[in-house]
């Protein structure tokens, strides 16, 4: 009874930017919603039907050809692998470099912070050729390892900035106290500053496996030559033929990719938003 009072009590107003928030959300939505029943239709269905939802009759099949025809079952694999070893890695390397700039004076600092920063107007395809020539140069061309140090080599600016800007917040206090128990710089920076930092690594960890588990241009370069190690991204190619695409199949394998990132995002949504709203408090 009480919630049927406050409704009738609110204004037209509201009424109305409810509705246009509920029918902006349907719009923006819809056509995730159409992919998913896309891929339960049929090729000649998919064409005719256009934009309708609902499938005549449910090809659970396209599910089975996308997995075994497609070799999305070793395209998942090699995609799950990249991917793990990017986010720790990208972890690492951006909460430590984010706590020296955090925490420590240096000459050059601020120069240092606007150079990476400007690095992030640069286009990606940019560093690409010298990226390449270092790790071909080191024979890892055609391999996961390659592949692996190419997407941990990109420029990771956010993150870095995230980082910084948590540990200069935090109290000198915690490094004191580090220190009188003979504490060095590694075992503190890993026992005392990285576990008070879940949140900006939840952040950090769910955007950069966005990020990596949908990457294409890297993957597509370093594996051109080794069809066995693609990732899903570079995997959707088996879908398109010499004379025709198998769209409902392209469907069903794009459905496969966003499983992982949905139940990421599901089961760490509450740190990434503390992660987000500590950095812009910060």
């Amino acid at each position: 009874m009480h919630v049927l009072m406050k409704l009738i009590r609110k204004s037209p107003g509201a009424y109305l930017t409810h509705f246009v928030m509920i029918a902006t959300g349907l719009i923006w939505i819809y056509p995730f919603i159409w992919m998913i029943t896309a891929s339960f239709k049929t090729n000649a269905e998919y064409i005719s039907e256009g934009a309708g939802l609902i499938p005549h009759k449910i090809q659970f099949g396209n599910y089975f050809r996308a997995w075994e025809t497609a070799n999305f079952s070793v395209y998942f694999i090699n995609s799950v692998i990249v991917t793990l070893c990017t986010v720790l890695a990208v972890i690492v390397v951006c909460s430590l470099t984010g706590y020296v700039l955090g925490r420590y004076p240096f000459p050059g600092k601020m120069l240092f912070i606007v150079l990476i920063t400007a690095t992030m107007f640069m286009p990606k395809g940019f560093t690409l050729i010298p990226v390449y020539t270092l790790i071909n140069s080191m024979g890892l061309n055609n391999s996961l390892s390659g592949v692996i140090l190419a997407e941990i080599g990109s420029a990771h600016v956010l993150f870095i900035l995230l980082f910084t800007a948590h540990f200069r917040g935090l109290p000198r206090d915690l490094e004191e106290a580090a220190e009188v128990d003979g504490y060095g710089f590694i075992r503190t920076f890993f026992s005392v500053m990285l576990p008070l930092s879940k949140p900006i690594i939840a952040t950090t960890g769910i955007m950069q496996f966005m990020y990596s588990w949908n990457s294409f241009l890297i993957p597509l370069v370093f594996t051109l030559q080794n069809e066995k190690i693609r990732t899903l991204g570079v995997g959707m190619y088996q879908f398109v033929g010499e004379n025709s695409v198998d769209w409902v199949g392209m469907a069903a394998g794009a459905c496969i990719s966003l499983i992982p990132i949905i139940l990421v995002f599901i089961f760490f949504q509450k740190y990434f938003v503390e992660g987000v709203a500590g950095a812009v408090k910060g």
